[in-house]
């Protein structure tokens, strides 16, 4: 039986050239590179520069990810951007997405949900495909967490840096088993009971002024590690398969430890586990599509390869994504 299957067919990102090591949190905070790399693995990440926006971040990994899949702009018929930090309150990142990159047919629009957004996102763009609503959507995770971030407070503003990963994806002809290239299943979750976990203290509604991230960073942990298996074999399931059929798992990059966790629930060594935390830190949605391109660009990924993506944020919300490449 004939089926469409949402495949991976170009990958792009883009780091914003202002590179911020360890160090230079030291000459502020009461903090050091030991204190910060022991706690989260983070060596390294990117800020954006004064007039350097969500969109801007988000058009150019787009264009990467477009040039990779050898296509062009006019033959995309969707744009879906995750993102906290958009440039606006309205209109969504996505449509200046569309219009930067001369697209001025089919349809674009935003998905919040924090560092799950590009799971949450990949999996919409994999619906709107199966659906026949698309036929080449760019997804797209971007961020500017630098400018929400408090910072006096030494156990946020050391984690997040800003980026942008994105992926081209096409529909194209299956047969239905789980050996098909392209998204094979999904699992998303959320449970607003945990919004004080992780948020960030402002809003247009409350205070009509965007605050800054306010983390409990140990009961985070607590969840994630659990969280993040959980779906993960959840997903897994639903494709018929199981966590020995992994070849690589391109998690939500917010904290070593948590990789390193999950990891090892799911019984998967390191080496089959795409690392970027150290030179990015946490770049929220941007995180995995970012991992993702990288990955690519480096040749880690072959044909058929079984990749798992997972995530977890604020919400909380966290899904994962099983797809052969």
């Amino acid at each position: 039986m004939s089926v469409i299957r949402p495949v991976i067919c170009g990958t792009g990102h883009y780091l914003p050239s202002r590179v911020v090591e360890n160090a230079e949190f030291a000459t502020s905070l009461n903090t050091s590179d030991d204190w910060i790399v022991s706690r989260s693995g983070i060596e390294r990440r990117h800020f954006a520069s004064d007039g350097e926006y969500t969109s801007d971040l988000a058009t150019n990994a787009a264009r990467a990810a477009l040039q990779n899949a050898g296509i062009t702009a006019d033959q995309i018929n969707a744009v879906i951007v995750a993102t906290s930090t958009p440039d606006y309150t309205f209109p969504a990142v996505a449509t200046q997405v569309q219009a930067n990159l001369g697209i001025t047919s089919g349809f674009a629009f935003d998905i919040q949900a924090v560092c799950a957004g590009f799971v949450f996102a990949l999996a919409n763009a994999s619906g709107l495909i199966m659906a026949g609503q698309a036929k080449r959507v760019l997804v797209i995770g971007a961020e500017t967490f630098s400018r929400i971030m408090d910072p006096n407070d030494r156990s946020t503003v050391v984690l997040f840096g800003d980026g942008a990963g994105a992926v081209v994806l096409e529909a194209q002809s299956g047969t239905g088993a789980n050996t098909d290239r392209g998204v094979l299943a999904c699992d998303l979750n959320s449970d607003g009971r945990y919004r004080e976990l992780l948020y960030v203290d402002g809003g247009v509604s409350r205070t009509g002024q965007s605050g800054h991230l306010r983390m409990q960073g140990r009961e985070v942990f607590r969840h994630a590690v659990e969280k993040l298996a959980a779906t993960a074999m959840t997903a897994l399931e639903k494709a018929g398969l199981n966590a020995a059929d992994i070849d690589w798992i391109v998690p939500h990059q917010a904290n070593l430890r948590i990789i390193k966790g999950t990891a090892q629930k799911l019984g998967l060594p390191m080496e089959r586990v795409i690392v970027t935390v150290q030179d990015h830190g946490n770049t929220s949605a941007a995180s995995i599509p970012l991992a993702l391109s990288v990955a690519n660009c480096e040749g880690r990924f072959k044909p058929g390869d079984l990749i798992l993506t997972e995530a977890i944020g604020g919400g909380l919300s966290w899904g994962a994504v099983a797809l052969r490449w």
